[in-house]
């Protein structure tokens, strides 16, 4: 079981992002994607989830054997696809209890759920009955996102910079829940101390829309001391 991403190029309009990106997570690894600024990294994870705005030109997205290239958002999340947005939206009248219920899952069990969740994350139990993210911090906008991917149980989840806005305490409190979860992540981040915490399988990273490396989490030391101009 495992999410493919083999030969994809994306273009907006004329332009393109991103040029024969091929890698695979698999199920249960955590995966981290790095890349200097406009690299393409936020465009990928658009990309995966479907966003009408990247047309993919060549290659595909196959989710357990599936191909998803071509299907709408919510049929990605309903096979397992999950996106904790760079930056995510207010929704007026909306709670997280009331935005899971809408998958079909039971309304109980998801209280129950949102409110341990709530608590492990140090969320105050008020958060899980508010307009989601209306008038949040960054941090706890953050915070949210990880109780989503904990409440939804995806197969595979992209994380698109979880860490900014946190202080440490909050990151130490998002990078455990993220690594108790059994499904393969993708995470995209511009600082190494997430992914320290998170000691993953691998990284990559991408620089010009390109994939010019797969390392190990060795890297993560030459990157702190000397950037992406060595790569």
């Amino acid at each position: 079981m495992s999410l493919i991403i083999s030969h994809l190029t994306v273009q907006v309009e004329s332009k393109i992002l991103l040029s024969n990106i091929s890698f695979e997570l698999k199920k249960g690894e955590t995966v981290g994607l790095m890349g200097p600024n406009g690299s393409g990294k936020s465009s990928l994870a658009l990309t995966l989830m479907g966003h009408p705005r990247y047309q993919i030109t060549s290659g595909g997205i196959y989710l357990d054997r599936k191909d998803i290239s071509k299907l709408p958002p919510d049929q990605r999340a309903k096979l397992g696809l999950f996106l904790g947005f760079q930056n995510p939206s207010a929704l007026p009248g909306v709670n997280v209890r009331q935005l899971i219920t809408s998958t079909h899952k039971s309304a109980l069990s998801i209280k129950r759920q949102a409110q341990k969740l709530a608590k492990n994350l140090f969320l105050e139990q008020e958060s899980t009955n508010r307009s989601l993210n209306l008038d949040f911090s960054g941090g706890e906008k953050k915070k949210m996102e990880v109780l989503q991917m904990d409440l939804l149980n995806p197969r595979y989840a992209i994380l698109d910079e979880i860490d900014s806005g946190l202080d440490l305490d909050a990151l130490r409190l998002i990078s455990s829940s993220i690594k108790k979860s059994s499904a393969g992540i993708l995470v995209i981040t511009h600082y190494p101390r997430l992914l320290k915490l998170l000691s993953p399988n691998r990284i990559l990273i991408l620089k010009s829309g390109t994939i010019v490396k797969f390392a190990s989490s060795d890297i993560i030391s030459q990157l702190e001391k000397s950037g992406y101009s060595h790569i």
